[in-house]
């Protein structure tokens, strides 16, 4: 699975994995949709940007792991920033390549990371001996108005954006018109949102609500 804001650069990767015998089984272009159809489509592995706008990588990562998604997660962003290879190992990334690698080299680095090896870019190597010893200072990314939501009520969220009612989000998550009333009184509160409408907004305004690929 793919998790890229750019359209450009998930079409160049399904191309690459598809012509390489890997399938793709979803693409996600921001955080909240990636956490959502990483829970649906259970990929082998997952492939994960930092520098998206809204919900970072990082977070993202933090939210897919929150959600209980253990398989693979690899980060593969243009950043050779220290402390971002810092933030992504620390927040259970199995690694961290370059998007600039060979493409030859990533299906192989695929492979590496399912049979348990971190695998991080070889240009990166020096960085990983550093963070190993202890020596870079972490600075994390920006937070944003989504970053303190749970999985379930980013999940709510998106149904929001979608301008669906409690009783139809009920019924489509499995669980009480009382459950869904309570997470959108949470989601409320952290948006600082007046209203669900308001709350409808700022989902939208982060890429949310969009349809299906």
């Amino acid at each position: 699975m793919l998790i890229d804001d750019h359209a450009l650069v998930l079409h160049g990767l399904v191309e690459i994995l598809n012509s390489r015998g890997a399938e793709v089984v979803a693409t996600a272009n921001n955080g909240p949709e990636g956490i959502d159809r990483a829970k649906r489509h259970k990929p082998d592995i997952i492939l994960l940007d930092i520098m998206m706008p809204q919900m970072n990588g990082i977070e993202t990562l933090r939210g897919l792991r929150a959600a209980g998604i253990k398989v693979p997660v690899l980060m593969l962003t243009m950043s050779h920033d220290e402390s971002h290879v810092a933030s992504a190992l620390r927040e259970g990334a199995n690694g961290y390549l370059l998007k600039d690698m060979d493409p030859d080299e990533l299906l192989p680095a695929l492979y590496d990371a399912v049979d348990g090896q971190n695998v991080v870019a070889k240009e990166l190597m020096g960085t990983l001996t550093r963070i190993v010893q202890g020596k870079p200072e972490v600075t994390e990314l920006p937070e944003t108005p989504i970053s303190s939501l749970t999985p379930r009520e980013l999940e709510i969220l998106q149904h929001l954006a979608k301008g669906q009612a409690n009783k139809v989000i009920a019924r489509d998550l499995g669980i009480s018109d009382g459950t869904v009333k309570l997470h959108v009184k949470a989601i409320l509160r952290k948006l600082k949102a007046s209203s669900r409408v308001e709350a409808a907004v700022i989902a939208v305004q982060h890429g949310m609500g969009r349809s299906e690929r």
